[in-house]
């Protein structure tokens, strides 16, 4: 769908980009990390067309952003950091604004405007000014400019900063609704966001990229173990001793008292031992209740911090 190869960008003597390949699969919902001056904004504006590489290429079902800017560009549909928004327009003349740039047939303006508004609920504020709306509302206007002309990809640069708690749901919903038909690329500093949101994830720092990969495949490549958090009741110390014992457990760590008459583990095992069913049988047997057991594996946040300190420390 979209090859990007060995792109780089140079300002002066600093590389905000370097080097950088990656590919965005038709279908996907992609999910772009970095931490701030990583190179993220500055990738995607290449990717849009929005500013050119130093080098590299890029390619979106086989043209080539500088040799058919505007079949590519007719192919994305971008909502930067920012929205492009221009605050004296209602939401309506905006919107019919920008399908007269994107070329949609005078025919289908009103049909097409009526589905984007309803996709992304603001047709309640069609006739309203755009600098009287809140921050969520004008957030879903530019949402709607970006799926004007119904383009093949959606870029997304923070999409949900700023917003509150129900309205960042609401835009999550609003972004796994647009992957049914649509190729999502997904930029957030929210790392839970991307878990929820993204089939797949590039992550980006110093301007280069250091892994691009499913969420599993990340964990197993940064860990080769397995977590597990149990709340057993009993005394600490003989419970201890009695976990420790089952194969494939490698660590078991106390983690205090939490109700009374309880104790709290952190059970480490191999990443192929699955050790819940030999704990769940030998505590059993031993009259022991175990109220929690719930697994503990490394989260993106994880991976994420790995990556990216390991490359700033080196």
């Amino acid at each position: 769908m979209i090859e990007i190869q060995n792109i780089s960008k140079r300002y002066g003597d600093k590389w905000a980009v370097k080097d950088a390949s990656f590919t965005i699969q038709k279908g996907e919902i992609l999910g772009f990390l970095g931490r701030n001056g990583a190179g993220k904004s500055t990738t995607m504006n290449i990717i849009t067309g929005y500013i050119s590489a130093t080098s590299g290429s890029v390619k979106l079902d086989g043209y080539d952003i500088l040799a058919n800017p505007r079949e590519v560009k007719r192919r994305i549909g971008y909502l930067p950091e920012m929205p492009p928004l221009y605050m004296d327009m209602t939401v309506d003349e905006y919107l019919r604004f920008v399908a007269s740039i994107k070329e949609v047939k005078k025919t289908q303006v009103n049909n097409h405007l009526s589905d984007i508004c309803e996709l992304v609920r603001i047709g309640d504020v069609r006739g309203r000014l755009i600098k009287n709306l809140s921050k969520g509302y004008k957030q879903r206007v530019g949402m709607a400019q970006a799926l004007v002309g119904n383009p093949e990809v959606i870029i997304m640069d923070e999409p949900t900063v700023g917003l509150d708690p129900m309205q960042i749901i609401e835009i999550r919903k609003l972004i796994k609704d647009l992957g049914a038909d649509h190729t999502v690329v997904l930029s957030s500093h929210i790392l839970h966001e991307i878990s929820d949101v993204c089939e797949r994830v590039v992550i980006i720092n110093q301007g280069q990229i250091v892994a691009q990969d499913t969420l599993d495949n990340l964990t197993k490549n940064i860990s080769d173990t397995r977590r597990l958090r149990l709340r057993v009741e009993g005394q600490s110390r003989e419970l201890y001793k009695i976990i420790r014992q089952v194969q494939g457990v490698r660590q078991v760590e106390e983690m205090g008292v939490k109700e009374p008459g309880t104790a709290d583990f952190l059970v480490v095992a191999g990443r192929d031992s699955d050790v819940r069913k030999p704990i769940f049988q030998l505590l059993a047997n031993r009259g022991s209740t175990i109220l929690m057991m719930r697994p503990m594996d490394i989260e993106l946040e994880d991976i994420f911090l790995q990556l990216t300190n390991d490359k700033e420390e080196a």
